[in-house]
C-alpha cells in the first residue's frame, strides 16, 4: 500500500493473518525499527508523523510497553470506568434534550455522536471545557490523510503545548481526575515521563473520542439502513451490546492503524515481509473478512459471536475497550428510545472521512419523524 507521501508499506487484510501479526514478537511498536523512518527518508510534515512518533504505549515493546501500560492501568481501572456509567447516562440525557429542540434535520454526528465521548474523555482527563473543541479540531487533523504537511505539524504542535498545559496545570494544582492519577502513578520508583505524560494523554483523548464517535455514527447508519434489524433490538429480540458489537466488525471506526515493523525477515503464505518494513493493521478490511465471517458484507444481528479486531488484539489490545462500548451502548440506547422513528433526512449524503485512520462519514443528517 502507498501512504501519502509515496511511503509503501505492508496492509495486512486478512483477519487471521492480522490476528497472528498482532501477537507476533516478530512485530514491533518502536519506530526504529523501521528502516525508512531510521534512515530519515520519510517526507517532511508526513501527515502519520504522530502516529509513529508519539512517545507512550503505542509506540513501545516489551518491557518498556509493559511498564507504560502498567502505570497507565493504575490510574484507568474497571472501577473507574463503572463509575462513569451514571453520568454517561446524565450527559446522553441532557444531548438528547438539546437534539429534541431542533427544527427540521440535523447532524446527529455533531450534536450528538461528538459530544458524548468528547465531554466523557474531557471529565476523566480533566479538560477544561473551553479546550475541548481545539483539542478536537486539531485531532481531526491528525487523523486527517488529506492535511498539508504544514497543517500536520502545526496540529501536532498545538495538540502537545495543549497537553503540557494541562499536565502542568495538574501539577500545580491537582484534580480528582485521570491526568493527576496518571503523574502520580508509579511501579517502584518508576514514573511517566514528562513527553511520556503528553503522549499518553494525546493517545487516550484520540482513542477516547475519535473512535467512539466513528463507533455510535456507523451503528446508528448501519440500524437506519436495515430497518427491520433495528425493529428487533426495539422489541427486545437482540441487545444494544450486538449492535455494538456488529458494529464493530461489519463497519469498524478505526479502518487502518499505522505502524508496526518487522523485527526479521515473516513469511506470510508465499509473500515476505523483510526485516525493517512497516505493516498497517488493516482493521476494517479483516472485519469484510469473507474468509472468516458468513456473507461478511451483511450487517446481521443474528450472527454467532465471532471475535472481531476492531479494538485491536494482543499486548495492544486497546485499554479503553470498556468504555467505548458502555458509552456507545448508552448513546444507542437513549437515542433510539427517545426517538425511535429516527430515520435519515431526504436526500441525506454521506461523504467519508478522508482518513486512512479514522472510519465513518463527515454528517450523518437525520430527523427525528
Amino acid at each position: 500500500m502507498e501512504l501519502p507521501g509515496g511511503v509503501v508499506v505492508w496492509a495486512i487484510t486478512r483477519h487471521d493473518t492480522l490476528q497472528t501479526l498482532l501477537n507476533d514478537p516478530r512485530v514491533g511498536k518502536n519506530p526504529q525499527l523501521w528502516t525508512t523512518f531510521r534512515e530519515g527518508r520519510l517526507p517532511q510534515g508526513w501527515p502519520l508523523l504522530n502516529f509513529v512518533t508519539v512517545p507512550g504505549m503505542v509506540t513501545a515493546d516489551g518491557e518498556d510497553h509493559r511498564r507504560l501500560r502498567g502505570l497507565v492501568t493504575q490510574a484507568f481501572t474497571p472501577r473507574r470506568i463503572a463509575e462513569l456509567a451514571p453520568a454517561i447516562e446524565a450527559r446522553a440525557a441532557l444531548l438528547l434534550d438539546e437534539v429534541a429542540s431542533l427544527e427540521g434535520d440535523f447532524d446527529l454526528r455533531e450534536h450528538f455522536a461528538y459530544p458524548l465521548p468528547m465531554q466523557v474523555i474531557g471529565e476523566l482527563l480533566g479538560l477544561p471545557p473551553k479546550q475541548q473543541d481545539e483539542l478536537h479540531e486539531l485531532s481531526n487533523t491528525l487523523v486527517s490523510s488529506s492535511a498539508t504537511p504544514a497543517a500536520a505539524v502545526a496540529a501536532q504542535q498545538g495538540l502537545f503545548a495543549l497537553l503540557a498545559s494541562v499536565v502542568a496545570a495538574k501539577r500545580a494544582e491537582p484534580g480528582d481526575d485521570l491526568t493527576t492519577d496518571l503523574i502520580a502513578a508509579r511501579a517502584d520508583d518508576d514514573r511517566l515521563t514528562e513527553q511520556e505524560l503528553v503522549g499518553t494523554l494525546l493517545l487516550m483523548l484520540i482513542a477516547g473520542h475519535e473512535t467512539t464517535l466513528n463507533l455510535i455514527t456507523n451503528a446508528v447508519r448501519a440500524l437506519l439502513a436495515h430497518p427491520a434489524q433495528l425493529a428487533a433490538v426495539l422489541d427486545g429480540t437482540y441487545s444494544w451490546a450486538a449492535v455494538v458489537e456488529e458494529t464493530l466488525r461489519y463497519d469498524s471506526p478505526v479502518g487502518q492503524f499505522p505502524l508496526r515493523y518487522a523485527t526479521e525477515d515473516i513469511e506470510v503464505g508465499e509473500v515476505t515481509i523483510r526485516q525493517g518494513e512497516a505493516l498497517i493493521a488493516s482493521y476494517a478490511s479483516a472485519g469484510r473478512d469473507e474468509e472468516h465471517f458468513a456473507d461478511a458484507d451483511r450487517f446481521d444481528l443474528a450472527r454467532k459471536p465471532a471475535k472481531h479486531l476492531s479494538l485491536g488484539h494482543g499486548p495492544h489490545f486497546c485499554l479503553g475497550a470498556g468504555l467505548a462500548r458502555l458509552e456507545a451502548e448508552t448513546a444507542l440506547r437513549q437515542l433510539f428510545t427517545r426517538f425511535p422513528a429516527l430515520r435519515l433526512a431526504d436526500g441525506a449524503v454521506t461523504e467519508p472521512i478522508a482518513s486512512f485512520v479514522s472510519n465513518s462519514v463527515k454528517t450523518l443528517t437525520v430527523r427525528t419523524s
